[in-house]
């Protein structure tokens, strides 16, 4: 049989079969990375995404013979810490994907191995409370508490602590907790009651706040709902939730990821099923519900529903332009924007939605847009760790460059975490200084409301 080199199919990605007896086989783990390993190194396309790669080629290269089967398996722990998941390897570099002979998966074998890591215990308690943002975000909203815990995390000695006990980096920017919840400081419905269903998008938004709009910076939920308002879109803030369960896989936490799926999938299937769309203000999130989940249960038919519900803000209200019904009522102008395009958008395969709702505001009013589609390097909890950190602002440091082109009135990412990250990225770097806003921020000053 003849392998041609390289794909010309689109990437399929299989179900990650995580409960199979032989998954958390740790020798057939290593077989199947050094496999993995071996056509990597002959590739090495992905040496410019995260460090993985430039770990793995560098303890390749420091073999006698330059062979993948030269390197210590307990060295392979130094390529699995370094991914992230983020999927760009899949996604958009490697030749090797499904359906091509080779079934490279990258990511699904760093989680597996990450997987094996976990259930032997190897995993540290402090990475275990940083994944868990339900119990760490369990303070926001209490009166005096959470001013309280916000003004005693912003000392030099708080942050001393939480480095050494929690392994969060000193320097690496933290949200603080809100003082009011979006859960509790939201109306749970619109005043719209129309219900104007399009052929690409239905006419009315059950609304999955996440952890961090929820926790940490409801401005962005309220921002979502003074679009869908202006926009007389009727909405509901869903009956409950749980976090939507990305750290925990992040970790390798499969059996977490399941807690949380257990938690989230009837609610929010039951407006899947009711024709809502389903909206989550968060990338990684809404790729929890649209890829990981799926993976992870594929004969599940509620995970199914609200995967085919499930709509990235953007992705909901470019939609609803294409059926007529989205106003371009736009008012305010934004100036220069530079905009920051995340990793866990992008492998969703839907496009640029907010960039092109940036230019759709630009043919009303003035936007001159600076589009920046590269890895920022914060990846979840990776870029605040202190192992971590510092390659975390390396990897950045491009983003941060272009983020500053041409002296931007507000930088933005549909990734809050992403943005706060380029934020301090560009003051490291004595960049020129701009607003931080998220898309949806600017959206709803754009509409002048």
């Amino acid at each position: 049989m003849t392998l041609r080199e390289g794909n010309l199919e689109a990437p399929t990605r299989h179900p990650l079969d995580w409960k199979h007896p032989d998954f958390h086989d740790e020798a057939l783990s290593f077989a199947e990375m050094e496999r993995v390993f071996d056509i990597c190194h002959g590739c090495r396309r992905c040496v410019g995404l995260c460090q993985s790669f430039p770990n793995l080629f560098d303890l390749v290269d420091a073999t006698d013979d330059g062979e993948v089967h030269g390197v210590k398996k307990e060295d392979y722990w130094k390529v699995v810490d370094q991914c992230y998941l983020c999927d760009l390897c899949y996604m958009t570099k490697c030749p090797y994907v499904p359906p091509h002979p080779w079934q490279l998966d990258f990511p699904h074998t760093m989680l597996r191995a990450k997987a094996i890591k976990f259930r032997a215990g190897k995993v540290r308690a402090s990475e275990k409370f940083l994944a868990s943002t339900d119990v760490h975000g369990s303070f926001a909203g209490i009166p005096v508490v959470v001013q309280v815990v916000n003004a005693v995390n912003r000392t030099k000695a708080a942050r001393n602590l939480m480095e050494s006990a929690l392994d969060v980096h000193k320097e690496a920017w933290m949200p603080e907790l809100a003082t009011r919840r979006f859960r509790w400081s939201a109306k749970k419905q619109g005043s719209a009651s129309e219900v104007r269903d399009g052929a690409v998008s239905p006419g009315k938004v059950a609304i999955y706040s996440t952890c961090f709009v929820n926790y940490n910076e409801p401005g962005i939920g309220h921002d979502l709902i003074a679009a869908l308002e202006h926009n007389e879109i009727p909405y509901a803030v869903v009956e409950k939730e749980s976090c939507c369960g990305m750290p925990k896989l992040e970790l390798g936490d499969l059996e977490g990821v399941e807690k949380h799926k257990n938690a989230n999938i009837p609610v929010l299937a039951k407006y899947a099923k009711e024709g809502w769309a389903i909206v989550t203000p968060i990338p990684s999130c809404t790729l929890m519900y649209k890829q990981e989940l799926p993976l992870m249960f594929p004969d599940d038919a509620d995970v199914k529903a609200v995967q085919e519900a499930m709509f990235d803000p953007f992705e909901y209200l470019m939609a609803r332009h294409k059926d007529g019904l989205l106003k371009t009522d736009f008012k305010q102008p934004l100036g220069r924007v530079s905009y920051h395009v995340p990793c866990h958008g992008r492998v969703q395969k839907i496009g640029r939605k907010t960039e092109e709702m940036f230019k759709l505001i630009g043919q009303t009013v003035g936007v001159q847009l600076n589009t920046v589609e590269r890895c920022s390097g914060h990846a979840g909890t990776y870029g605040v760790k202190k192992p971590y950190h510092e390659t975390a602002m390396k990897i950045g440091k491009p983003v941060f460059k272009a983020m500053a082109k041409d002296g931007p009135d507000y930088i933005a990412s549909d990734c809050a975490l992403a943005g706060h990250h380029i934020a301090q990225g560009m003051e490291n770097n004595a960049l020129q200084a701009a607003r931080l806003a998220h898309p949806l921020s600017l959206l709803r000053i754009a509409y002048g409301l």
